[in-house]
């Protein structure tokens, strides 16, 4: 058996209340993690008119849902608007009151995807509504994990930042602000990792294939299948596995990389 280093360490998953992100909590608490399951408070706000939300959020009763099943000793709902200035510290003072230690490992998994996205479409209250939740928000957390951690941690206590992307990240036709704001999302994450490597906390990323989370209709799987060379659609617990291993003591020398977990699709 492998020790992931994991038991007792308090975890944040954004938007960790449906979909990748409760398959990525559940994940950590079978290491002995302690989990804070972040949720939008009111499930989100409505769309504009002509605009799709493609990500759906859940909302507080899938977040305490989640946590009854895990139980209060091993999991946290913990409220909070990602698109507020001030979140990311009412977050971490949020999480610390709950659990009672400090955030080590944080992963910024909540996402914005709206329909259309094209350039025909585009318009600047799209694009700062896929940048403030893909890009700005994921920033923000990080510098305030790295802001409340100490400057000497011990090796156990390490921090680490695990980011969630998208495979296509470096092409995403006709899905241009969150293609892009994905992309920029992995960027930072390239930066940080450099930033942040003398404080001795590691910056890395997930980027899925295509998951089914279930916003894929049979069609769309059917069609996924043919363009996925291992053949299959992906599950959350794929994704949340190979987050657990980013932030485990195995990944203790890797950071400021994308992994790739897809499948072989976008190569």
């Amino acid at each position: 058996m492998i020790d992931t280093g994991l038991s007792g360490r308090v975890v944040l998953v954004t938007g960790g209340n449906g979909g990748i992100g409760a398959a990525i909590v559940r994940a950590f608490a079978a290491q002995g993690a302690r989990v804070a399951v972040h949720y939008a408070p009111g499930g989100g706000e409505d769309a504009p008119p002509g605009v799709r939300w493609e990500h759906q959020t859940p909302g507080r009763e899938a977040a305490e849902s989640l946590v009854a099943a895990l139980g209060e000793d091993t999991a946290a709902a913990v409220g909070g608007d990602l698109a507020a200035a001030d979140a990311a510290g009412e977050l971490f003072d949020a999480v610390e009151a709950r659990l009672g230690r400090r955030v080590t490992v944080l992963v910024n998994n909540a996402a914005h995807c709206e329909t259309p996205d094209t350039i025909e479409a585009l318009t600047a209250e799209s694009l700062a509504r896929h940048y403030r939740i893909n890009a700005i928000a994921p920033a923000l957390l990080t510098a305030e994990l790295a802001r409340r951690t100490p400057d000497q941690p011990a090796a156990t206590e390490a921090a680490c930042v695990v980011n969630i992307s998208t495979d296509a990240a470096r092409a995403f036709p006709r899905q241009l602000g969150y293609g892009t704001s994905k992309a920029a999302l992995e960027a930072f994450t390239r930066a940080a990792a450099l930033d942040l490597a003398a404080a001795g906390i590691r910056v890395n990323a997930v980027a899925p294939g295509p998951v089914q989370s279930g916003w894929m209709s049979e069609e769309m799987q059917d069609y996924a299948r043919t363009i996925v060379p291992l053949g299959r659609v992906g599950e959350p617990s794929d994704i949340a596995d190979a987050v657990v291993f980013l932030a485990s003591r195995q990944a203790r020398w890797i950071t400021g990389q994308v992994l790739q977990v897809a499948g072989g699709h976008a190569l």
